[in-house]
């Protein structure tokens, strides 16, 4: 018995080890890759900012490439989310410390209450449930029917269900599944797909105003690389939600039958072909509707 409880200690010291190297080498990485971002406007004053931006994305990929060379040599690899944490202790602690001095007092409050906000959204993301369906539950039960009987879906929650998916990063089943992101450390799904987008608007807000207040403390402000990506991925789930179609569908449309449309050769042909449609397209107004009313 004694035996047993040493081997759970020890499993437990070796988990939490384990965890603080992650942190640490995520952090290491967040200062570097700051230090890095830094360096671009320093010395490319004078070039354009997509020239910048360029340079960043160089900076970025340099770091990401550091990173797992630091997984191969040392055996420590960083963690998604302790890098967005770090990160936005970084930006705010450089604020508070030295661009603050040059920022009107309202202006102040109105960015520390959104640090604040998106850092209590990041800790609510990584513990939501994301709409796991879980063995024995009324939701797995209908999703094992539907697929033994080939139910169709007639109302709104078998229709649901025809949209759980399986994620392999998890090993798990989950409703409206959209994609994993390792940012988070969880799934996006129909449960959390709302804060997600909420969180995403908040990092494009915060890091403008952060780039802003910036520029009216030194004219050499620093460009944040992961800025352009956020709004190319804000754009991209906002189309998702106006044509109501999950990330995982649109990639992965062939596995799915109800996204394949078959057209019959004609006569004399001997091939047939598969064409993509969305059966829950139901147009702007109607899909942002069900994606409030569902996810909501």
């Amino acid at each position: 018995m004694q035996q047993i409880q040493d081997q759970r200690k020890k499993k437990v010291l070796v988990s939490c080890f384990k965890q603080i190297g992650r942190c640490t080498v995520s952090c290491i990485l967040v200062l570097l890759t700051q230090f890095a971002l830094t360096l671009v406007p320093h010395f490319f004053p004078a070039s354009s900012l997509l020239v910048q931006l360029t340079l960043s994305v160089v900076a970025l990929v340099f770091v990401l490439g550091l990173g797992r060379w630091c997984r191969r040599i040392v055996g420590v690899y960083a963690s998604a989310p302790a890098l967005v944490f770090f990160n936005l202790i970084f930006i705010w602690a450089v604020y508070i410390f030295i661009v603050r001095q040059a920022i009107p007092y309202f202006i102040s409050i109105v960015f520390n209450i959104e640090v604040t906000l998106l850092i209590l959204g990041v800790c609510s993301i990584l513990s939501s449930d994301p709409g796991l369906v879980t063995h024995g539950s009324s939701d797995a039960n209908k999703l094992i029917e539907t697929k033994a009987f080939g139910v169709e879906a007639h109302n709104e929650g078998s229709a649901l269900l025809k949209r759980v998916r399986y994620c392999k990063s998890c090993k798990a089943y989950i409703k409206g599944f959209d994609h994993h992101c390792p940012a988070f450390g969880n799934c996006i799904g129909q449960n959390n797909y709302v804060l997600f987008m909420i969180l995403l608007a908040g990092f494009l807000t915060t890091e403008a105003s952060y780039i802003v207040c910036s520029s009216q403390f030194s004219r050499g402000s620093q460009i944040l690389g992961g800025t352009w990506f956020e709004g190319v991925f804000f754009t991209w789930h906002l189309y998702c939600i106006c044509f109501n179609i999950r990330t995982d569908e649109w990639i992965n449309w062939k596995k799915y039958p109800e996204f394949q449309f078959v057209i019959q050769s004609q006569p004399g042909e001997s091939f047939t072909r598969v064409m993509f449609k969305n059966p829950y397209d139901n147009g702007y107004l109607q899909n942002v509707k069900e994606f409030l009313s569902v996810n909501g």
